[in-house]
């Protein structure tokens, strides 16, 4: 197994893949608690249910809730297949999913966007048909065409990938949901796999964000309640000169393997995605043939294996190899994908196992996407393995600023992904006669003494719901990133750069709001990146150690915890995984 920068481990104890007595899993069932919800935000990752929890959800309105209307938004076609027709009363539910194929305008049988905009037109002014399926792109279309907002009464929108959506006034998607909201009462359902409002602009305005119910299922719920799946790792190799000469260490043909080349306006790019995909192939084996019905390569290992890849990168036949890959159905059918800007959202390969990115990813959301192609659980793996191929900054590059800055963002994603990925820990204020004994024995909840209260529902909104949206917000923070990758002093940091942050992500919160989220955003960070382990010499008190320092879990208080560095384990893992030279490199630049 890779010797990784992140690593965590599972329990697989199958939980969140059982159903209830209405057919629904762990996540769908909580979304389903929040059905009367006028506005409803569901943070969930990939393969955890999000299409069937909105399907349970949409039958309610429309039965039982009074709406007459369900317009279910896709980023693109393919994911429109989500929400095919389902059984569901076989399994429990009171009625069945069924889309009349006149209004599902992401089949292929409807043609240019006229007329599915025209479609979309006569869906809202039919007195009969309840259920309409559709792109973004579509919706936008449509809405343009809309005179009146009202005209959306009594209906829900449902926008899947809901990160596509942005507040900015050039968003039409934004607009157009903005003024639907404010405009008519129709009902918003809102998901998204990521667990980051966007990398700059908001999804939302804090004022409209405050209308959402919201139900956050973690990866880990997802992750630890899996039947296959037991740890899941990230990894970060460097190379100099051209990625293709550094690519036989950093593959693993022997998994499951998604191979994200990068953009070709890239530094990394070779400029020739063409030549790129015969490159790799190159150092995967000798090729044989391309099998002309499927448009699958054919590639001979040196030891004789033969592998199937997919070329998702050539524009040539690549709808018969997107074809194939719709009717696979098993781990025999395909070895590795080929892709650019493909295979990412919504793309469900349930045996892949391995993904290697070329090149950083700007986008956090598009790292988690990535992620969780190879994070779905299956019989053929225990675990799953994220690898970035990134570019070593040379001193007498034109582009070391750039290589200087990849370094430090993807390690820094790392840092967050390892926080998405781990367990859910809750932080209480320790009271002063010592005395907690309603939550003190619970698994995830740590007091901590001198830590403030939440003072208002919006400061505890924030903690309970969108710590990780914040966190994506420090750790893309520029000055942060500097004082990650120069080992600045913690107090530096804790005090100054993160409440600087938080303020600037909610300018509405006062001092006092902004120093309580910012005391559980550094406690949240520190604690997580030191290693809890129980002490059977101290009646099984839990203690955590910081590097070489061991301390009682129930001695932590927050004077203690703004003395550490809430990032020293990203700092770690540059000075770990990259040369002296190197790193003095980065140090002079920053």
């Amino acid at each position: 197994m890779v010797e990784n920068a992140m690593m965590v481990n599972y329990h697989h104890t199958g939980k969140s893949t059982q159903n209830n007595e209405l057919g629904m899993r762990e996540m769908q069932a909580k979304v389903y608690e929040k059905r009367n919800s006028q506005y409803l935000l569901v943070k969930a990752p990939p393969a955890s249910g999000k299409s069937r929890a909105l399907m349970f959800v949409a039958l309610d309105k429309l039965i039982n809730q009074g709406l007459k209307k369900v317009i279910i938004a896709v980023p693109e076609r393919s994911i429109g297949r989500s929400f095919k027709d389902t059984e569901l009363k076989k399994y429990g539910f009171y009625a069945d999913w069924k889309i009349d194929p006149e209004f599902d305008l992401t089949a292929n049988e409807f043609g240019s966007n006229e007329s599915k905009v025209n479609s979309f037109i006569d869906f809202l002014n039919s007195r009969d048909s309840k259920i309409l399926i559709c792109t973004h792109a579509t919706f936008r279309y449509a809405y343009d065409k809309v005179q009146d907002d009202n005209i959306f009464d009594n209906t829900l929108i449902a926008i899947d990938e809901f990160h596509h959506v942005s507040a900015e006034n050039s968003s039409v998607l934004g607009n157009a949901l903005k003024n639907i909201i404010h405009n008519s009462d129709a009902h918003i359902i809102a998901m998204t796999g990521s667990y980051f409002r966007g990398d700059s602009a908001p999804i939302l305005t804090e004022k409209d964000e405050r209308l959402f119910d919201k139900v956050s299922y973690s990866y880990y719920d997802q992750l630890d309640g899996y039947k296959y799946l037991k740890s899941f790792g990230i990894d970060y190799k460097f190379y100099t000169g051209k990625y293709t000469d550094a690519l036989e260490e950093a593959m693993d043909t022997d998994k499951k393997m998604i191979i994200h080349i990068p953009n070709v306006n890239s530094t990394e790019s070779t400029k020739d995605k063409y030549e790129e995909v015969g490159l790799i192939e190159d150092k995967i084996g000798k090729y044989i043939d391309k099998d002309p019905e499927t448009g699958i390569d054919y590639i001979k290992r040196k030891d004789g294996k033969v592998l199937k890849v997919a070329d998702l990168v050539n524009e040539d036949g690549r709808e018969k190899v997107q074809e194939y890959l719709r009717n696979i159905s098993s781990a025999d059918d395909l070895d590795i994908i080929i892709a650019l800007g493909m295979a990412k959202e919504g793309f469900d390969w349930p045996w892949a196992e391995y993904a290697l990115t070329i090149g950083y990813r700007g986008s956090l959301t598009e790292i988690v996407q990535i992620i969780g192609r190879v994070t779905r659980d299956s019989e053929n793996k225990t675990h799953a393995q994220f690898v970035n191929l990134i570019s070593k900054p040379d001193v007498d590059d034109d582009d070391v600023e750039i290589a200087v800055n990849s370094i430090i963002k993807a390690i820094t994603a790392s840092l967050l992904m390892e926080q998405v990925l781990a367990p859910e820990l809750k932080f209480k204020p320790k009271s002063s006669d010592g005395e907690d004994k309603s939550e003190t024995n619970s698994d995830n909840v740590i007091r901590v003494k001198g830590l403030k209260e939440a003072s208002t529902k919006r400061v505890q909104d924030i903690i309970e719901n969108d710590l990780s949206d914040l966190k994506a917000a420090i750790l893309q923070d520029t000055s942060v990133q500097k004082a990650i990758a120069a080992n600045v002093d913690p107090q530096v940091i804790n005090q100054s750069l993160i409440p600087k942050v938080i303020f600037e992500q909610n300018p509405d919160l006062s001092s006092e709001e902004v120093e309580e989220i910012r005391q559980y955003v550094v406690t949240d960070s520190v604690v997580r990146q030191g290693q809890i382990i129980s002490d059977e010499k101290e009646n099984n008190n839990m203690l955590l150690k910081f590097a070489d320092k061991l301390v009682n879990v129930n001695d932590l208080d927050i004077n203690l915890i703004d003395r550490i560095n809430p990032f020293q384990k990203a700092y770690e893992i540059i000075s770990h995984n990259i040369d002296g030279h190197t790193l003095r490199i980065l140090q002079r630049t920053i």
